[in-house]
């Protein structure tokens, strides 16, 4: 899947009409237009207002975390230019070959489909040369557009307790969805292992 356990670096990926790549250090003042905006803040745990310094520090993080291997973390792009959005995979476990993505477009750039190409795009990538088997997701379930990009890209809720993360605006509740390879294990062997994350045992 990796080489030491560390995520391939750096990479481009393009299909569906979208092109994922890695930020730049040019890309600093479309990423604060991008991230200062109330959705973003309402549903992630952006800091707001996400100002210039919060951009430098947001692509200095996005830096090391790509250069260290710990996760993915791409720009979406039409055509490998001006950022649109962002999609990142990351909390790798290697022993059960799943991961959790995000993913999320600018407000001028929604409603064109990019946020459904980009998780798909980057789903494939999870599941064919990174051999991931589940994929996760957590959305607040308020946040019905990003549900249905959930949705249309074939992840299924899985019924686990919600998680509560803590934003700009207050606690978000996020529900679990999962994408789950053929040979991904039962539902009862995923719920096992959610039990063994979150209690620290196997069984």
């Amino acid at each position: 899947m990796t080489t030491a356990g560390r995520l391939p670096y750096p990479i481009a990926l393009t299909g569906d009409g979208v092109s994922l790549r890695e930020w730049r250090d040019e890309d600093l003042e479309d990423l604060v237009e991008l991230l200062d905006e109330p959705d973003i803040a309402r549903w992630t745990p952006m800091p707001s207002p996400f100002d210039l310094e919060a951009g430098v520090a947001y692509l200095k993080r996005a830096r090391q975390t790509r250069a260290t291997g710990q996760r993915i973390q791409l720009a979406i792009t039409l055509d490998g230019g001006k950022p649109v959005g962002e999609t990142l995979l990351f909390g790798v476990d290697a022993g059960l070959r799943e991961a959790e993505l995000g993913y999320l477009v600018g407000a001028p750039h929604r409603r064109r489909g990019l946020a459904s190409a980009a998780l798909s795009l980057l789903s494939g990538y999870a599941r064919g040369p990174l051999g991931l088997q589940r994929l996760l997701l957590r959305i607040d379930a308020a946040n019905t557009a990003s549900c249905a990009v959930a949705r249309r890209c074939g992840y299924r809720l899985t019924g686990e307790p919600p998680i509560l993360q803590e934003g700009p605006y207050g606690p978000s509740s996020l529900d679990t969805w999962e994408l789950v390879s053929p040979g991904g294990g039962t539902r009862l062997e995923r719920l096992r292992n959610v039990a063994a994350r979150r209690y620290g045992r196997r069984g």
